[in-house]
């Protein structure tokens, strides 16, 4: 290699160290740059924040950016060397490690958290887990999009015993993805990213807010396409979907005949008369011909106070939901197609901050009048919903994500597997 390469390959490298140390945990600091804290008190709840501190994405740059696509590249660089030096052995995983533990296990986890940059090369190598290893760990687990608890356990195990030959063709099929948008995508833009399962909004260059998603399940995906936000429904209704009846609802009802009831949910036939429950047979696909409507409302309404409509051929919007402890978790891949939203709210006042007619004051309002009412955005906004797993950002942060659809060609994903079964929370 010629010596202007090393040399910037060793600057890359050192970028990225230096920002996976220092930037990986910085969460609260673009909540209060861009808006995303409101103190509204019926809003103000512990999920929000403690999703807001633990794995959110901290830049003013958005992911759909030239910088991002520079910054994968690095990362790209960075990885090529590790694996050039013969990557990474797997971890001995038998021993859940936290705080306090004392064992042979510690000495090569140090190792590899030195290597990629989530703990100084002066930590040497001690067997105990101390208060540095804890919190290389947490940055370690930012940075995976797994809440930063310090405690190594199947999860965490999982992406850290994944190879860095895995993550490098990971970083090179989501760089060519990354380019592919690499055109003008508006003045104000939205990015859902499928994996990462969360949502930004864009102006101007720069990151306005994100918020926690909740995105589709592996056998009721999320599409990935681009679309544009045509209007805003405040306490809609929501009609259940075909497959919906048939999947869920239709065994529900066989369960607890008191569903439909308890769930504020009415039923329609072709005609418009309204029918009681113990009208149809449960036990026959004879449901799937009428139409389930749900009446409005934030504590039971599957789409909460908001739904977002958004020109699509998939049939699929962004919305509220009244499962707002879901937003804590690491594992996010719950909804039928749709993206539920996190601090909602904050979203619709910057979808509709151009329409003077709808302040926030104007706003609250409405979602306080429990009325179904509709309002637009002064133009229609383009939302872009990608699928990236793994990327840099130009504050030196390499991020990763597991590749829940398979779409990367790297085979299954060993932590969403460790998602469903483990938890790396700590234990009592």
């Amino acid at each position: 290699m010629h010596s202007n390469a090393t040399s910037t390959l060793r600057l890359d490298r050192r970028g990225f160290l230096l920002g996976a140390a220092g930037a990986a945990l910085a969460g609260p600091a673009l909540a209060q740059q861009g808006g995303m804290v409101d103190s509204q008190a019926e809003w103000a709840q512990s999920y929000d924040v403690g999703a807001q501190k633990s794995r959110n994405i901290v830049t003013p740059y958005p992911i759909l950016s030239q910088a991002t696509v520079q910054a994968t590249e690095a990362a790209i660089r960075v990885y090529q060397d590790i694996v050039s030096r013969g990557g990474h052995q797997p971890l001995p995983s038998g021993q859940r490690l936290k705080v306090g533990t004392t064992s042979s296990a510690v000495t090569p986890l140090r190792q590899r958290l030195i290597d990629l940059g989530d703990l100084s090369p002066n930590a040497g190598t001690s067997q105990v887990f101390d208060s540095y290893v804890d919190a290389a760990v947490r940055r370690y687990q930012a940075r995976h999009g797994l809440t930063p608890t310090g405690v190594v356990g199947a999860q965490t195990f999982a992406a850290l015993n994944t190879t860095a030959e895995v993550r490098l063709k990971q970083l090179e099929v989501n760089l060519a993805r990354l380019r592919s948008y690499s055109g003008n995508l508006g003045r104000r833009y939205v990015t859902t990213n499928i994996p990462a399962a969360y949502v930004e909004t864009v102006e101007d260059g720069t990151v306005q807010t994100r918020h926690v998603a909740g995105v589709g399940k592996i056998d009721r995906q999320s599409p990935v396409m681009n679309a544009r936000i045509l209007d805003v429904n405040f306490n809609p209704f929501w009609t259940v979907p075909a497959s919906i009846i048939k999947k869920d609802l239709i065994p529900l009802m066989r369960k607890n005949p008191n569903y439909l009831t308890e769930q504020k949910i009415r039923i329609y036939n072709r005609q418009g008369q309204q029918l009681a429950p113990e009208q149809v047979n449960w036990n026959s696909d004879e449901a799937t011909q009428y139409m389930f409507r749900q009446d409005p409302g934030g504590d039971v309404n599957s789409l909460g106070f908001v739904r977002i409509n958004i020109a699509n051929p998939h049939g699929v919007y962004m919305h509220d939901t009244p499962a707002k402890g879901a937003f804590g978790d690491d594992y996010r891949f719950i909804s039928s197609g749709c993206v539920r939203v996190q601090n909602v709210r904050d979203y619709v006042y910057w979808i509709l901050k151009d329409n003077p007619q709808w302040s926030r004051e104007a706003i609250d309002a409405a979602l306080q009048s429990g009325q179904r009412q509709d309002a637009r955005p002064a133009e229609p906004i383009p939302v872009y919903w990608v699928y990236i797993t793994a990327w840099g950002t130009p504050d030196g942060v390499i991020q990763f994500r597991d590749d829940i659809y398979g779409k990367d060609g790297v085979g299954p994903g060993a932590v969403t597997e460790a998602l469903r079964a483990g938890d790396d929370r700590p234990q009592e």
